[in-house]
């Protein structure tokens, strides 16, 4: 195995440089977003005490039940909103977001306003 592709060392010096300037605390956690190919995973993250939150992708059920996504831009957006719906049951609503390296463009930026059309305030 050995070295990393040039794309992942990018990513990766992209996602230092974006987590330098972000933090979660109990009163404002992180929404960090993660994109694959096919699916896109969201998690809302507590970085004093490195405890998930909530959390929903692609994967889960909820996601799975609903009837096929157009795009997947749509269901990124979905997926917001299913992540903003579970931080608020916890009695979060203000986060900090976190794109972990990805260009907030596409997907990446779905999530976002599901997750601010779900109510929560970044």
């Amino acid at each position: 195995m050995g070295t990393l592709s040039l794309k992942k060392k990018a990513c990766l010096k992209r996602k230092r440089r974006v987590r330098k300037k972000i933090y979660g605390v109990q009163e404002r956690p992180r929404l960090s977003v993660f994109r694959s190919a096919r699916h896109i995973y969201a998690q809302v993250v507590v970085d004093t005490t490195g405890h998930t939150v909530a959390s929903a992708s692609t994967l889960d059920k909820e996601a799975r039940e609903h009837s096929k996504f157009e795009s997947k831009v749509e269901a990124a957006n979905f997926v917001g909103k299913l992540v903003a719906q579970r931080t608020i049951e916890k009695g979060i609503s203000k986060i900090v977001f976190d794109r972990n390296g990805f260009s907030y463009h596409g997907r990446v930026q779905a999530i976002a306003t599901g997750a601010r059309e779900g109510g929560l305030i970044f």
